[in-house]
């Protein structure tokens, strides 16, 4: 059964300092551990002379695949924090790097934990996040004078337009959501006495960014 779930669509950056400690934080959209590697290592020559590159990571629809490291850092105080952030948001398809530059100053395992989980956070903040919503693309063709009633149910039901064509017909496109594809196709039917041609495609996934319906 397919459900929502949240990505992250578009990395970000953040920053904290702790007792002179700074804490660099970059997030990058992965969908391979091969992608994951690709980013540590273009961390690693952004900060060549930093100390440490903690990381985690989460990748598949369920967060299937996790991982973590604390590059040096005291067992459970860099990478464990880190990867709590990304579960307790529900963010998948993403990886954080934490760089850190040593201040000279020993933050203590709680310190430490904080600092990490601090700038994941901030990290995060900066990102852009996506929903990807389970949904099918349906096709609506009526002639012209059914189309106020479909455009006035489309946006009562919020379903989001991806193109209309208007020639001797009315062709439009839209990407409704699973839980309410059939309430809407019903209320399409009953709205044009059932003369609306109805086409919907294998289910899918979809969301928005930025204004923009993106489909998987």
């Amino acid at each position: 059964m397919m459900e929502k779930y949240k990505i992250l669509w578009e990395g970000g950056w953040g920053e904290l300092v702790e007792k002179k400690s700074r804490f660099i934080a970059q997030t990058c959209p992965v969908e391979s551990e091969e992608e994951v590697l690709a980013f540590l290592e273009k961390v690693r020559k952004q900060y060549w002379d930093a100390r440490h590159h903690c990381y985690a990571y989460v990748i598949g629809e369920r967060g299937q695949l996790q991982r973590c490291s604390d590059d040096g850092e005291p067992s459970q105080t860099a990478g464990r924090p880190m990867l709590d952030v990304l579960l307790g948001a529900g963010v998948r398809n993403i990886c954080v790097v934490v760089t850190r530059y040593f201040g000279g100053t020993l933050l203590g395992t709680g310190g430490l934990v904080r600092a990490y989980s601090g700038a994941a956070q901030e990290g995060l903040k900066n990102s852009q996040i996506l929903e990807k919503c389970p949904g099918i693309q349906l096709t609506v063709t009526t002639d012209y004078t059914g189309v106020g009633k479909i455009q006035y149910i489309l946006a009562q039901n919020q379903i989001p337009v991806l193109d209309s064509q208007y020639t001797d017909k009315v062709v439009i496109t839209a990407v409704c959501p699973a839980e309410t594809a059939g309430k809407v196709k019903a209320e399409l039917t009953e709205a044009t006495s059932g003369r609306a041609g109805l086409q919907e495609t294998a289910p899918l996934y979809y969301g928005v960014a930025g204004g923009e319906v993106i489909l998987f």
